[in-house]
């Protein structure tokens, strides 16, 4: 039996006393890419958070990968990658450190690294820079090549377009098909419209901590379509 991605029934997440997850109810199939849309404070960043392991659902069912997020939170987290508003990095260490770091605490193979790095033109002097060094954008491609070098098989993306230039934005894009290719899931949260509604197969409807609608992605591609997309 194939598990889906993503099972939510019910789930319920608290920040304090406030439901920031009122009842969300919501499937995803291993293989897809599904866009979260609603006006900010709707519940998306808490929704993929939850996704990760790090906000606890305290009432329903929270699935991820087949484990139970309500039972165990961190039983999912060195298989999924977030990538959120904040990079995550270390601004001491330098970006081939950050990323090497990131990957080894996931228990994962620093095998892909330099890879990661050169995809995300991240090498030569850049890749010795200290993070806290570099601009926005160059951080959030250090944070990209932290998602590409751990090879999660959940890809949970917050506005993963803020802060990069035209060409870097269209390198994610190749790089979520890629990693869809290849049999990874994505979960995107995104303003930018019609890049996402490019990418991903569904559309998500989220609004005062539920999901209100589900329906397919104006001219999303249909699952087979993104699985053949490669990185030029």
């Amino acid at each position: 039996m194939v598990h889906p991605a993503i099972r939510f029934r019910g789930a319920v997440a608290l920040v304090g006393r406030f439901p920031v997850l009122a009842g969300v109810d919501l499937d995803v199939a291993q293989g897809e890419i599904v866009l979260l849309q609603g006006p900010n404070g709707a519940g998306k960043s808490s929704l993929l958070r939850a996704c990760a392991g790090l906000l606890p659902v305290v009432h329903g069912c929270a699935e991820v990968l087949g484990a139970d997020l309500v039972a165990d939170p961190r039983s999912v987290r060195r298989r999924v990658g977030l990538l959120g508003h904040s990079s995550a990095l270390y601004d001491d260490l330098s970006v081939r450190e950050n990323v090497r770091f990131a990957v080894r605490a996931s228990g994962g193979s620093r095998d892909g690294v330099d890879d990661a790095l050169a995809t995300l033109g991240l090498t030569g002097r850049l890749a010795g820079t200290p993070v806290g060094g570099l601009s926005a954008g160059q951080r959030r491609r250090v944070a990209l090549a932290v998602l590409v070098a751990r090879n999660a098989e959940l890809w949970l993306l917050d506005e993963p377009h803020a802060g990069l230039d035209a060409e870097h934005r269209d390198l994610l894009d190749r790089l979520v098909r890629s990693a869809v290719g290849k049999g990874a899931t994505v979960v995107l949260a995104s303003h930018e419209r019609d890049r996402a509604h490019a990418l991903a197969g569904r559309v998500v409807e989220v609004s005062g901590g539920v999901v209100n609608a589900v329906t397919p992605a104006p001219g999303g591609l249909a699952r087979g379509e993104r699985g053949r997309a490669n990185v030029a």
